[in-house]
């Protein structure tokens, strides 16, 4: 296969020019650049085979598989929501060749046979299907997991996600075999001491709307504990889905310091605030919440700096029944797969904060780096795991592959369109055809 007169942006390797990808058996083969090069010289580059296919991507940005460390596949347990195939093929839609699923599923991920049953699953797909295991046996937050097995199993690193933390000891004793065992581990942090409604910050439309809502305080106050045990401990910690201006400042402080701080930001964090609480209802209710415009540019100036190295989506699909329930009883989260680049190019490239370059490498290089993955580049010898997308291309949002459709970007236009997905060397998602 040949990716033919692309715009290639590679962030890893410094590549950002037209030129072409040559892909042979699932692997990067050969990447340049026309620039100083003649035609016969890129006729020759190409060697192109009888037969073989060729994709032309004239006006479309070819770029790595995106990957996403933060994703809810819902499976096992709650398949109605979702599943790992539909997960995948959401995922797929989105640019995605790589995802990190959470670990809580019903049941827990916690122990060797529940991993292996997600990866298993997720194998079937034609996307990389990784998973984090629970911290904590069944997510209780007192006994740690064999995290020795789990990651001779196959977990990529380690995680809270649902359920934080509230023993700082227990948190000390779980980042010291993180540092052993050299994986991530990722933190939800919102002490649920400080909240009384999950899912709205405490502030004006939560006061408006009669509820106490969750302060930034929540955020906070565990964001700085793991800051100091991070820098204690020299774990590689993850700050998930960072929402608060405090919260952002404490990472920078510990980056610092010297602390193995990473930090990841949704879509939704950086792009709305507490008010589409007023608009969208239920469809805007998360964990943690969107918060005020102050907090919003505080996020986006934490990517624009590098203090938030990643932007992940939490993705957390949810039935149309649940979503419809009162406020209070609703479940949090919105689905983000689908959206996530468009968001990306329209919120934060579109409006002047970040360049393409960066963008791509919150969304590739910076997540395999955390999680030691061999991808977020288009080097020769790697895999040809690819995103093709036309950066300027409006459409508006529409539908979902998604099981789910808990979003409040329904009807939304974006700029920055999806056109094809490769993993492997195959194209696993091309637009206006069904994944897969």
């Amino acid at each position: 296969m040949i990716v033919k007169e692309a715009r290639i942006m590679d962030p890893a390797n410094g590549l950002n020019g037209i030129g072409d990808i040559v892909i042979r058996d699932g692997k990067i083969a050969d990447v340049y650049l026309y620039y100083g090069l003649k035609e016969s010289e890129i006729i020759e580059r190409r060697g192109m085979q009888e037969g073989e296919e060729v994709l032309e991507a004239s006006g479309w940005v070819a770029a790595p598989g995106l990957i996403d460390v933060h994703v809810h596949f819902r499976d096992p347990g709650f398949t109605y929501k979702e599943d790992i195939g539909t997960g995948a093929a959401a995922a797929a839609k989105g640019g995605f060749t790589t995802v990190v699923c959470m670990a809580n599923t019903k049941p827990v991920v916690d122990r060797t046979e529940i991993l292996q049953y997600v990866l298993e699953e997720g194998r079937k797909t034609p996307i990389h299907v990784l998973a984090c295991a629970a911290v904590s046996k069944n997510f209780g937050g007192k006994e740690l997991t064999d995290m020795e097995a789990l990651k001779a199993a196959g977990a990529v690193g380690f995680t809270d996600d649902g359920i934080p933390l509230r023993d700082g000891a227990f948190v000390q004793r779980a980042m010291q075999k993180a540092k052993e065992l050299s994986v991530p581990i990722s933190f939800h942090e919102e002490d649920p001491a400080f909240i009384k409604n999950n899912g709205i910050h405490h502030g004006a439309v939560s006061e408006r709307l009669g509820l106490y809502g969750s302060p930034a305080l929540a955020e906070n106050s565990l964001i700085a504990r793991d800051c100091m045990i991070a820098l204690d401990t020299g774990a590689a910690v993850n700050i998930q889905h960072i929402s608060s201006a405090y919260g952002v400042e404490l990472v920078r402080f510990a980056k610092r310091l010297g602390a193995d701080i990473w930090a990841e930001a949704t879509p939704h964090h950086f792009t709305l605030t507490e008010e589409a609480v007023a608009v969208y209802g239920t469809l805007a209710k998360m964990n943690p919440p969107l918060r005020t415009e102050e907090d919003r540019l505080a996020v986006i100036e934490g990517l624009k700096d590098g203090t938030i190295a990643i932007i992940a989506t939490d993705h957390a699909p949810h039935s149309r029944e649940e979503k419809e329930r009162a406020f209070t009883e609703a479940p949090s989260g919105i689905i983000g797969l689908e959206t996530s680049l468009a968001l990306g190019i329209t919120e934060l490239v579109g409006k002047g904060y970040l360049t393409m370059m960066e963008l791509i490498e919150k969304m590739s290089v910076n997540p395999a780096r955390l999680y030691h993955l061999e991808a977020g580049t288009l080097s020769v010898g790697a895999d040809a795991d690819l995103v093709l997308f036309a950066p300027e291309e409006e459409w508006v949002v529409d539908g979902f592959v998604s099981k789910a459709c808990n979003s409040p970007f329904t009807g939304w236009k974006l700029t920055g369109k999806v056109k094809g997905t490769i993993c492997g060397g195959k194209i696993v998602y091309w637009d206006g055809m069904s994944p897969f």
